[in-house]
């Protein structure tokens, strides 16, 4: 099994983002996504900056895909999408139907946003090129068991395991409002936020994360004690989302497991050093903000 490095889904500083991954050289993760997924005001880094980022992580050997929006809304943001679909050395995901167009003929990763529920679809992704796709997180263990025996041949299968998980996207803007700005006049709010903006009840317990035009689960899902059934399903790739702080130690629990080198607790424990509250989200179909 393979373990991968989502997109960075929050909007940090440029000097963040190249220190995050110049920290990524060394990480023992097999694949790394980088660019964009959330928000198009965001361009704190311009796409040679990521095909600069993209040509060094690939050096140092990993397998690298550049990701694109998952809402695209103006010509212009298709522009963006056309120029990473045409960069001429490395996959897309494709997380928007319009990137499908873009990307067609050519291997790419059919990301979870596209929201394929089922074999049919799988099929018509894979005739275009898909090599992988994220289910979308609601399809929990007995979901996939369903699906995976039915999948196209050859199509890898890759699991969001650890981090929060994205709900819902919108045109408008939830930071903005919730600092009282509006979408186009947003002076960039979401860049005050680096970890999203929590929502509580009444009762002050977590509910939900704001980031943007992105609505997050507020816990992050935690799927390393389900490994042994991941790996049962077949399911070739793991992935972590990204996170301001305590992403090398959920990776360290990950690729600890996966090679026998840490035990279930202590990789467990590794985890909730950094993370505390973590969920189970849709796996179980149980209560998904249970842990």
């Amino acid at each position: 099994m393979k373990l991968s490095l989502g997109p960075i889904q929050y909007f940090w500083p440029e000097a963040t983002v190249q220190a995050f991954y110049e920290a990524a050289t060394d990480w023992p993760v097999d694949i790394v996504y980088l660019g964009e997924t959330v928000c198009a005001k965001r361009r704190n880094l311009r796409l040679r900056d990521w095909l600069n980022i993209a040509e060094r992580l690939q050096a140092a050997g990993k397998e690298v895909v550049l990701s694109t929006l998952a809402l695209v809304e103006a010509e212009s943001e298709l522009s963006t999408v056309r120029r990473i679909a045409a960069n001429g050395r490395f996959k897309i995901e494709a997380n928007d139907a319009s990137a499908l167009a873009c990307a067609a003929g050519h291997p790419f990763v059919a990301g979870t946003t596209l929201n394929a529920y089922n074999p049919g679809t799988l099929q018509e992704l894979a005739a275009l090129g898909a090599v992988r796709w994220v289910p979308p997180v609601e399809l929990g263990r007995d979901s996939l068991n369903q699906i995976l025996p039915q999948a196209p041949q050859g199509l890898e299968t890759e699991l969001l395991a650890f981090g929060r998980m994205p709900l819902a996207f919108s045109a408008r803007c939830f930071t903005a409002r919730a600092v009282d700005r509006g979408k186009d006049d947003c002076l960039l709010a979401c860049l005050e936020y680096p970890q999203g903006l929590r929502v509580r009840t009444r009762e002050e317990e977590a509910f939900l994360n704001i980031n943007g035009i992105q609505i997050q689960s507020a816990k992050p899902i935690n799927l390393l004690p389900a490994l042994p059934e991941i790996l049962a399903l077949g399911i070739g790739v793991v992935r972590i989302s990204p996170e301001i702080e305590g992403t090398p130690e959920v990776i360290q629990a990950f690729h600890g497991r996966l090679h026998d080198r840490l035990s279930a607790a202590d990789a467990q424990e590794l985890i909730q050093s950094r993370f505390p509250e973590t969920c189970s989200g849709y796996w179980d179909s149980a209560a998904g903000m249970r842990p």
